[in-house]
């Protein structure tokens, strides 16, 4: 089954993009301890690395989609653009995010807005790096979020994606085929009230197109220059295009 055909609450009458709304803000209090937990803190790692190819080019206007609690908009400020923009789909989430934000005294230079990835309130040609972590496998429509993306950025700017892909080397396919199954179902209903979100987020992870596949998808939906770097043993690979 495709990514964007799997939803978070299989009985819910609601769409996905609703769906994953509601769900986000179930996690979002605990939604980054958990993250470290899962990810065994490497997550920090690979932030950093795309924060590293977003400052080559010096950007002014940086837009993260799918921002979540701001983790990679926080560790963008550090680069001094003029004004990050974090744009996410669930509320919850956002207002962990601008707690973050205010405590670290940066709220006037990062800005958090409720907003759909494939609808977004800003003009054509507007952000100079556009920033996705782990948040591409949630579009409910793949194609329209990254045509969208495409529109916004400015033809000199780049589009860095971070999500997790599958391991295709013995033995850490197999290694990370029963960790996803197994451990982070359970992982996830111990730590949270939201027993199904933690089943979602693995079977969307195992299913969402990587590597040169998704590539392909991006030169499709108006990208070139793409390239794709594999990070700890493949479990999540860091994209880059340009426009």
């Amino acid at each position: 089954m495709s990514a964007e055909k799997i939803n978070p609450y299989k009985d819910s009458k609601l769409g996905k993009k609703e769906q994953v709304a509601q769900m986000f803000d179930t996690i979002s209090t605990n939604y980054d301890g958990l993250n470290r937990v899962i990810s065994l803190g490497v997550d920090i790692n690979w932030r950093k690395k795309v924060v590293k190819i977003v400052g080559e080019n010096n950007p002014k206007q940086i837009l993260d989609i799918a921002t979540g609690t701001g983790d990679l908009a926080l560790m963008m400020a550090n680069l001094n653009p003029d004004k990050i923009t974090g744009l996410d789909i669930s509320p919850g989430m956002l207002s962990v995010g601008k707690e973050k934000i205010a405590k670290a005294k940066l709220s006037d230079k990062i800005e958090m807005i409720v907003g759909d990835s494939e609808a977004m309130p800003f003009e054509n040609n507007t952000f100079d790096a556009i920033t996705v972590s782990f948040g591409v496998r949630n579009f409910a429509n793949l194609n329209k979020g990254l045509k969208e993306i495409a529109r916004v950025l400015k033809p000199s700017g780049v589009l860095v994606i971070l999500e997790t892909s599958n391991p295709v080397k013995f033995p850490f396919k197999q290694g990370y085929k029963l960790y996803t199954n197994l451990f982070l179902p359970i992982i996830g209903k111990l730590f949270s009230k939201d027993k199904s979100a933690y089943t979602y987020l693995s079977e969307s992870a195992n299913s969402f197109p990587f590597g040169n596949e998704f590539n392909n998808i991006l030169q499709k939906n108006g990208f070139t220059h793409t390239k794709a770097d594999p990070v700890t043993f493949g479990v999540a690979t860091i994209y880059t295009a340009k426009k």
